[in-house]
């Protein structure tokens, strides 16, 4: 590759990692599907969690709930191209969250999560997916209800 590439290809995966919080956040929940490799998964082994496959993937997202406000930071994003068509990531994450959201500003409050995901890529055709996406959680609590 040459360093063009490798510039664009660290690009098109930053902005994988981006869209997914965006989606998140923004009221797309399930649309983080399509940001998966077809037989993509997300893994939280904390939590014993491990989802595979675009379909799964997306009815996990969509469960969400309705009333769900929250917001994460994304920061310390690093990417690392291992060839033309494979890479990998390192990014850090905090979340702000309360169910039962009926509208208007929240108060402040402390993070709910602090942790990082640890991210592969596989480009497909011209397009680069997630392979797989791995949360680590050193940080957490409950969900507050407004």
């Amino acid at each position: 590759m040459d360093d063009l590439e490798q510039l664009l290809a660290e690009r098109a995966c930053e902005r994988l990692v981006l869209d997914f919080v965006r989606r998140l956040d923004l009221g797309e929940p399930g649309t983080v599907a399509e940001l998966f490799a077809e037989d993509g998964t997300w893994e939280w082994p904390e939590g014993e969690r491990v989802v595979k496959g675009r379909e799964a993937l997306r009815d996990y997202f969509d469960g969400r709930p309705a009333d769900r406000l929250s917001r994460r930071v994304m920061t310390n994003i690093l990417v690392t191209v291992d060839s033309p068509t494979t890479a990998t990531a390192t990014s850090y994450f905090t979340t702000y969250r309360v169910d039962g959201h009926t509208g208007g500003m929240v108060p402040a409050g402390p993070p709910v999560q602090v942790g990082h995901y640890e991210d592969t890529f596989r480009k497909t055709g011209d397009r680069w997916l997630l392979a797989s996406r791995t949360l680590f959680l050193p940080f957490g609590g409950p969900t507050p209800r407004q």
